[in-house]
Formats: structure tokens, C-alpha cells, sequence
């Protein structure tokens, strides 16, 4: 088969959908592999790292898009949308549930659409979605604690204190896996942290990681309302799968926060979970509202795109392999990829989008 890699654009997106160590294998299996020039250097591959390991390196978006698929890292943008058809196969993260206008040039493309956020295996896990969860939750933390800081415009709060002076409040809403990443960190630097949550046995099963260095809460309006008004950080943690996450803290709360306390929405890709947030990039990351500085970008481990790009490899590199042995064919091989479906044949057909636009279904 062949396969193309084009560069990411989206704002200061640093990862890569292939690593050279997944065209080596690729290549081994006699797949060839089409990669736009300069498009692993964000993550410290060069041109000359992929043409070693057998890929062509290929000057314009257009040679890596026109192939039999497309493995990327984010969803095309609209001066994408022209290399969009019906003869290939795009495998990325879409997030479609916020964002109707790619689900509508998707449809109308008849791209075969499979999205790494909604593969999933028979016990609920997402495997293609972990590892950017971890990283993102680990990162939370870390941009939080830094936009705390004065200079940043935070409210000069040191998440871990010192003697003599306690330490910042942090809220985690959700104990998924960025919530439980999130909320390692913070433990990490001595942050008094509460997580909230609505599956009681997530919450003892967190118990049995974190004991009584956390406070482990059913996740109740009047209880989010009460810790997010007291809070330094607030990390928004909440997926529901392919939909948009219900907004858990109203902007009337918000605005009783502490001057220069911090929000973290993870969930912001899907549409945030606090009803002030909007996405932001990583050029300009932040915005005030009623005192409080908010972090919203989507694309949070491209940041770090050097552990992201090789993270992600790990998990999608064997689903690569058996889009490029099998074609459409791979679907009906692993239930877990076709999960990862979103449209096909100019029909949008995974159920959890078709409710967030049931117009387009």
C-alpha cells in the first residue's frame, strides 16, 4: 500500500504520524511510505532519518495526501479539505463531535474516516486515545503550575508550599485517565488535590493509588461549586466518548474564583467542560476572564513532541499495519479498529457523532 505522512499545520503541532522506526516496518513489509519533506523535524526526525529507513520524502502536501491512506496526527484544517476523496483511507484524530464543518467536508468527501479517539477495544478501553491522555494530564499540571506563577499572570500560588505556608488547591473534574494523571502530578508536588467524579468505582479504585493524599469526591454540582470556588488550579478531565462533555462549572463560578487562579481544559478538543473556555494554540495558550486565566489548547502534547510522536507510534502502528495489509478489510478483522470509524461512504455512522449532529446522520 502506498502511504502518506504530510506535515502537521495546525498551530505549533510538532508530532509526526510515523516515526521512522514505523516506516521501518512498514518498509520490511513492502508498503512504501510517502513522507512531505520537513515533516518529522518538530520531533526530531530529519529528512534524512526516513530516507534511511526506505520512505520517499516528497516536497508538497499534495504527493504525501494523494495515497491509498493518510496517517496523520490531527484533523485536516480547511486548506486540507481540497485533498480530501473517497479512494483513501485518513487515519488521525478527528474530534468531530466539535467540529461540524470537517464532519460536513468529510461526508461530502466519502474519505473512509477513522479516528483514533473512538477505536476501542472490547472492555472499553481506548488504546490509540491513552497515551496523549496520559501525556496531556501529566502536562495540566505542569503548564498550571507555571501559569500560576506571577509573571505569568497567575495569582503567585507554589502548588507544593512550604513549611509554614499551605499548599495550592487543586480540582480535578474527572478520574479518567488524564484526571489520574493530573492528579499524580499534583500530588507529586505536594498539591492538597480533590478529584471528582460519577463512577464510584473509579473513585475507590483511585483510593487504592493515591490513599489519603487525595480527596476522592462523587461528583455532585453543589460539591464541584463549593471546591471550584476555593481552587488555585482547576483541570478539566471529563470524556465522553465521541461526544461533547457536559459543561461542569458555569461561568458564574468562575467568576468567584480567586483572582489568577488557573483552568486547565483538557476536555477542550471535544468542547470543554467549563463554560468559559474557548481553544487557544500554543502561541498564544491563554485568556483572562473575570480575573482567571484560562489554558485551552487542544493540542497539548505537542508540546512535547519528541515523547508524544514515539508514544502515539507504539499504539497506532499496529492498526497502520493492518489498514496497509488489509485495506477496508481490516475493518471487519479487528471490531476494535472498526470502532474507530467515523464515516464511510459519504455517511457519517459512528453512533456517538450521529447524536451530536443527528441532521447529518
Amino acid at each position: 500500500m502506498e502511504i502518506g505522512v504530510p506535515k502537521e499545520i495546525k498551530n505549533q503541532e510538532f508530532r509526526v504520524g510515523l516515526s521512522p522506526h514505523s516506516v521501518s516496518v512498514l518498509h520490511e513489509r513492502g508498503h512504501q511510505v510517502f513522507v512531505e519533506a520537513g515533516a518529522g523535524a518538530g520531533s526530531g526526525f530529519t529528512d534524512d532519518d526516513y530516507l534511511k529507513v526506505g520512505a520517499q520524502i516528497v516536497s508538497s502536501p499534495r504527493s504525501a495526501w494523494d495515497r491509498e491512506m493518510v496517517v496523520k496526527v490531527k484533523e485536516p484544517l480547511a486548506s486540507e479539505y481540497e485533498f480530501l476523496a473517497n479512494d483513501r483511507i485518513l487515519f488521525t484524530y478527528l474530534h468531530l463531535a466539535a467540529d461540524r464543518a470537517l464532519t460536513e467536508v468529510l461526508i461530502d468527501a466519502g474519505t473512509l474516516s477513522i479516528s483514533y479517539e473512538t477505536v476501542r477495544l472490547a472492555d472499553g478501553r481506548l488504546p490509540l486515545l491513552t497515551p496523549m491522555s496520559i501525556i496531556a494530564g501529566r502536562l495540566s499540571v505542569q503548564f498550571g503550575a507555571r501559569f500560576l506563577e506571577r509573571q505569568q499572570g497567575g495569582r503567585g500560588v507554589l502548588l507544593g508550599g512550604i513549611p509554614g505556608v499551605p499548599p495550592g488547591n487543586v480540582v480535578v473534574l474527572g478520574g479518567g485517565i488524564v484526571g489520574t494523571e493530573a492528579t499524580r502530578m499534583a500530588v507529586g508536588l505536594g498539591a492538597r488535590v480533590q478529584i471528582f467524579d460519577i463512577n464510584v468505582d473509579r473513585l475507590a479504585y483511585l483510593e487504592t493509588l493515591f490513599g489519603s493524599r487525595v480527596e476522592l469526591l462523587y461528583s455532585t454540582p453543589t460539591q464541584i461549586e463549593a471546591a471550584v470556588t476555593q481552587a488555585d488550579l482547576v483541570v478539566g478531565a471529563v470524556l465522553v466518548l465521541g461526544r461533547k462533555p457536559p459543561v461542569l462549572v458555569s461561568r458564574k463560578r468562575v467568576s468567584q474564583m480567586h483572582p489568577g487562579s488557573v483552568i486547565v481544559d483538557v476536555a477542550v478538543d471535544q468542547g470543554g467542560c467549563i463554560e468559559t473556555v474557548r481553544p487557544t494554540s500554543h502561541a498564544q495558550p491563554t485568556y483572562e476572564i473575570d480575573g482567571v486565566l484560562h489554558y485551552a489548547v487542544p493540542n497539548m502534547p505537542g508540546a512535547v513532541p519528541w515523547t508524544a510522536t514515539q508514544a502515539l507510534n507504539n499504539s497506532t502502528l499496529p492498526y497502520v499495519l493492518k489498514l496497509a495489509e488489509f485495506g477496508t478489510d481490516a475493518l471487519e478483522r479487528d471490531p476494535a479498529l472498526a470502532q474507530g470509524v467515523n464515516v464511510k461512504h459519504h455517511r457519517l455512522v459512528h453512533p456517538a457523532v450521529r447524536e451530536v449532529f443527528p441532521d447529518l446522520s
